[in-house]
């Protein structure tokens, strides 16, 4: 199927562009998220009087995304959780924990955005996390897990 995007999707292409997918990931995914539209002369027509406004919104995003970043870069997230003697979580920290921590300092990040390259951590120490809030943009922050006292 023809598609028109609507905003940038990694992997697939940016704003404007006509790209052609399987049938089920445009019906079931980008259509009804309002990401793109079916690539006729009509929505193509109308995309191109649109265009500077959605231009304008994705800007808009790029730019609180890019805000968000340099708030989150370099932080220490500090997670305490139950642990054995030898340091093993009973249970793990996953991306939803790092997410709920991160709103409790003030900053709204879904868990979607949390990014952990190696799973959920199940031990206490330090671990690098990347919060990408764009497509374009990336974060690097540092999560401390440690033993809860009781």
């Amino acid at each position: 199927m023809q598609i028109i995007l609507l905003e940038k999707i990694p992997n697939l292409g940016d704003l404007g562009d006509i790209v052609k997918v399987k049938d089920g990931f445009a019906r079931n995914y980008l259509i009804p998220n309002r990401r793109a539209r079916r690539a006729t002369e009509a929505a193509i027509r109308e995309f191109e009087a649109r265009r500077a406004e959605l231009e304008k919104t994705a800007a808009d995003k790029l730019a609180a995304a890019q805000s968000l970043a340099e708030q989150l870069s370099g932080k220490v997230v500090r997670i305490a959780q139950k642990a054995g003697v030898d340091g093993r979580l009973f249970g793990s920290v996953t991306n939803a924990d790092i997410a709920e921590a991160l709103g409790k300092l003030g900053l709204a990040v879904p868990k979607a955005q949390v990014r952990m390259p190696h799973g959920p951590l199940k031990a206490v120490g330090e671990y690098p996390v990347t919060v990408a809030p764009h497509g374009d943009v990336a974060a690097e922050l540092t999560v401390q897990v440690v033993a809860e006292t009781a």
